[in-house]
């Protein structure tokens, strides 16, 4: 899930970008959408709470995921219906033997990127 919206927000202010963070619990959207008001950026991102399973994400361009290698795995179908050119990024974990198109090494940790074709 989203959290507390850190990763949206971050983007939404560093880069302009437009957001929505999806997150299960209600709390953390909560926190989420008060994170973004404080930090101006409130017009630009918005978090729902769903299961991120049945959420549509067709229209993404953009999609960043903080998860475990076995939900990646359930949702790598789902990530690769998506349209041509949406773009991955996973912090940590893999999608199995879906190869990265390109892979860094941050301060000890893995970022991944994988580009639906």
């Amino acid at each position: 899930g989203s959290g507390d919206g850190r990763i949206v927000i971050a983007a939404a202010k560093k880069f302009g970008a437009r957001g929505v963070g999806v997150e299960l619990d209600a709390g953390l959207v909560k926190d989420a959408t008060k994170n973004a008001q404080k930090a101006g950026v409130a017009d630009k991102v918005s978090f729902l709470q769903e299961d991120l399973f049945k959420t549509d994400l067709s229209s993404a361009t953009v999609i960043a995921i903080y998860l475990s290698n076995s939900i990646n795995l359930r949702l790598r179908e789902k990530f690769r219906a998506l349209k041509p050119g949406t773009r991955i990024v996973s912090h940590r974990f893999t999608f199995g033997d879906w190869m990265p198109d390109a892979e860094r090494h941050l301060e000890g940790t893995s970022i991944y990127l994988w580009t639906v074709r």
